[in-house]
């Protein structure tokens, strides 16, 4: 899975970015094309700040007021992600980047991201060699307890000699 998504970050979208970086330029022109990438980029830099300074201050205020900052941590992941995507000339990854960091296309990024963090945990419980003790499907899980139940490990009690009864 790894190898997979390596190959299309590091192939397929610059070999895209740059096709459609040429589709533009063929239609508006090559000097509009480099100006509408840097309007996009000055743009995306202002937006990065602004939505940074917001979540800032949101988890700020969760921490303050006592609570867990789930939200603001996970919006503040995104913006740094979207802010990365918008560095990178190109369209594709402008449009990504745009989508992880204005604030009406957020939560939906937010909750795609709680959805593939949920589901690696899920996977990576289930592998482990303690995925029983926590509920997920182990190796051992076969010869393990049911779920929700407890193991019970069997064996004899040594006392050392000397040792002070009277605690």
């Amino acid at each position: 899975m790894l190898r997979v998504a390596l190959f299309i970050a590091f192939l397929v979208v610059p070999v895209l970015e740059i096709w459609v970086l040429i589709q533009i330029g063929e239609v508006i022109g090559g000097w509009q094309t480099v100006g509408l990438l840097i309007l996009d980029s000055l743009l995306g830099a202002w937006l990065v700040r602004r939505e940074g300074r917001r979540a800032w201050r949101a988890l700020n205020q969760a921490l303050q007021s006592g609570r867990m900052p789930d939200r603001e941590l996970a919006d503040g992941a995104l913006v740094v992600a979207g802010g990365a995507l918008l560095l990178t000339p190109g369209f594709l990854t402008d449009i990504a980047g745009f989508a992880l960091v204005l604030p009406f296309t957020r939560p939906m990024a937010r909750r795609a991201l709680a959805w593939f963090l949920g589901r690696r945990v899920r996977v990576m419980t289930a592998r482990s060699p303690f995925g029983a003790v926590f509920g997920g499907q182990g190796p051992d899980a076969a010869a393990g307890p049911a779920r929700g139940s407890s193991r019970v490990v069997r064996g004899q009690v040594v006392e050392e000699e000397g040792a002070d009864r009277t605690a």
